[in-house]
């Protein structure tokens, strides 16, 4: 954002946050619900000025934002579309092994089952050797 180069110290650029210094005043009028306003018309420029700044500032974030949203939602589209391929890859594999197992018959599954167990046992005779 650019840097404020309205009043140095205003944390508005150069707007008061609720009404000028000296631009507005009340004056107890004859009745009390009575309210006289005097407008110092040098204070409603700088007041427009900084509330023109300020509304610019707003205008240039929310482009970028708008700019970020835009970017956001290509690329969660991008994701989704890889997400449905790598799926159908996946559902294509799963589909190719169980004809392949299906198809070589499940011999396949008891030889995995059978070598896991004999691991399982060396493992366990060798923590048995190791701790005499």
């Amino acid at each position: 954002m650019a840097a404020n180069s309205q009043r140095p110290g205003s944390f508005y650029g150069g707007a008061a946050p609720y009404r000028s210094s000296d631009g507005l005043s009340t004056r107890p009028g004859a009745a009390s619900e009575e309210i006289q306003l005097r407008i110092d018309p040098m204070d409603l420029d700088d007041e427009l000025t900084g509330l023109h700044s300020q509304v610019r500032r707003l205008k240039n974030v929310a482009q970028e934002i708008g700019t970020e949203v835009k970017y956001q939602k290509d690329f969660l589209e991008q994701l989704q579309m890889t997400m449905i391929k790598a799926q159908a890859g996946v559902k294509n594999n799963l589909r190719r092994l169980n004809k392949s197992i299906i198809q070589s018959g499940s011999n396949h599954i008891v030889h995995v089952i059978l070598f896991a167990l004999v691991c399982f046992f060396i493992v366990y005779l060798w923590s048995k050797m190791s701790r005499k």
